[in-house]
């Protein structure tokens, strides 16, 4: 069953982003990298289309006629008889390299009549390299840290008073926003001394949105958490 709480945290995040950005800040295209980076840790649909007319205008995707793709005109036939979505990437299970299905948008996708791909994907490079993109478009996604992003979506969303949004960010707390795969590579001293970390939490005071992450799911009791000083500091507001 997908993760419907976090498909639509994921699509309110980069809507509230677009809304309060300059229409030419190339950080958005970045951080909306950063937001679906996080979603792909959970069990969610595929929900671009909701926000797609954002995505295209920040240049995070990019869409074609079908038939642009490097490969139609070797295989007019099978990209012609694509009807509906389609994510292009081939899977064979028996590879002894097949590690999964995580990485089926490298390729593209078809929502006929159109073709797309996302910026950092192998299908976004061979449109790099066939000149189908250039400038700004044709530039790598730089890496953005999750605890930035979630910084700058609960700036906007205190504009629009939105506490809910701003809490269900904050109860992930500081494991899943600033960990890795080994956890949280900080201490207190050093959580308390981030820019972005200070900011979150002064909304998070400000909105009395900690109300709201407290009874959100993914709020993950002091008691369980692999660093419980750690996230004792950060529900102690």
């Amino acid at each position: 069953m997908s993760d419907h709480v976090i498909e639509d945290l994921i699509a309110d995040s980069v809507r509230v982003l677009d809304r309060h950005s300059g229409s030419d800040d190339p950080r958005v295209r970045d951080r909306i990298g950063a937001l679906y980076g996080f979603e792909s840790g959970f069990d969610c649909s595929f929900t671009r289309f909701r926000v797609m007319d954002i995505l295209l205008r920040r240049g995070y995707a990019y869409r074609f006629p079908v038939n642009r793709h490097p490969d139609h005109a070797e295989r007019p036939a099978h990209f012609d008889a694509l009807t509906e979505f389609t994510g292009l990437r081939a899977f064979d299970e028996d590879a002894p390299d097949f590690d999964g299905y995580e990485s089926w948008l490298e390729d593209g996708y078809v929502q006929p009549p159109f073709l797309y791909c996302e910026a950092g994907t192998t299908l976004w490079r061979r449109m790099v390299a066939r000149g189908e993109l250039h400038g700004s478009d044709a530039a790598p996604l730089r890496r953005t840290p999750l605890i930035d992003v979630v910084r700058e979506v609960a700036v906007a969303a205190e504009k629009e008073r939105d506490h809910e949004l701003i809490g269900l960010w904050y109860a992930f707390g500081c494991e899943a926003l600033l960990g890795g795969p080994a956890g949280c590579p900080y201490d207190i001293e050093e959580l308390a001394e981030m820019d972005a970390v200070r900011d979150l939490r002064a909304v998070v005071r400000r909105t009395d949105a900690l109300t709201v992450a407290l009874r959100s799911p993914y709020a993950c009791p002091v008691e369980f958490a692999e660093e419980p000083d750690l996230e004792a500091w950060w529900w102690r507001l």
